[in-house]
């Protein structure tokens, strides 16, 4: 895939496709590549650009409200997350967390529940690439865990479901020594049963973040944080084995 950028518009596009807007029609070479520059048949010229983090989340087929990249930051950021890990992660909804850590180089197992909500996920990896990285799962992780416990460790756990303390209480049994665990919720009740159950399974490290950002705006009278936008996205617990 491929995105093709006009001012402030972009459109995902496979090459040898036709790009049909009021700007005119852009016939996509099939050799078409990051930097290109493309020509409707009016005159107006698109920029070509490979597809990176934030274009996923901007782009890919939504079944819900996706992990935000800020979010997805933290996560990397405070788990190390990186090539080669093993990467077990539930409630998949759009593959956002999914598809950022296998481009990583992670190998990612991830469980949704929802049948139709995994099929999206299955068609949002081969978009980004990762479809060979990213083992999409339908069914409820709970129902996994003790065949999961009996395989290979996993670098790394992460959450973004509901159930999330009940999978925590089970985490030591899933992570390899020194692995993490990351849950995403966007209410601190689920993020408090979620250290509790980390603390009952003796993981070490545990700490919960608010995530709190504000844009700047910048004009000629000034800057100050903006007074637009959502500033709070959710609660992020982390902990290690």
């Amino acid at each position: 895939m491929i995105l093709l950028v006009h001012g402030d518009r972009e459109y995902l596009r496979e090459p040898g496709d036709e790009l049909h807007t009021d700007l005119g029609v852009v016939d996509i070479p099939e050799d078409v590549a990051s930097g290109d520059t493309l020509e409707t048949h009016l005159g107006e010229e698109f920029s070509a650009r490979e597809l990176r983090g934030p274009d996923l989340f901007n782009h890919l087929e939504r079944t819900g409200a996706p992990m935000m990249p800020r979010d997805i930051g933290l996560v990397i950021g405070h788990t190390g997350a990186a090539a080669g890990d093993r990467v077990l992660d539930a409630g998949t909804g759009t593959g956002i967390l999914a598809a950022y850590l296998g481009r990583l180089g992670a190998d990612v197992t991830t469980y949704e529940q929802d049948a139709e909500f995994a099929d999206v996920a299955r068609e949002n990896m081969v978009v980004a690439g990762v479809a060979e990285a990213v083992d999409v799962r339908t069914g409820d992780i709970t129902d996994a865990i003790d065949d999961l416990a009996a395989g290979e460790p996993f670098d790394l756990l992460t959450l973004d479901t509901e159930d999330a303390p009940e999978v925590v209480a089970d985490a030591a049994d899933l992570l390899a020594a020194g692995g993490y665990l990351a849950v995403y919720s966007p209410f601190v009740e689920n993020s408090r049963a979620s250290v509790e159950a980390a603390e009952a399974a003796g993981l070490a490290d545990i700490e919960t973040v608010e995530t709190i950002q504000r844009e700047l705006t910048v004009d000629d009278r000034g800057t100050r944080p903006s007074t637009a936008g959502v500033g709070h996205t959710g609660y992020l617990t982390f902990a290690r084995r």
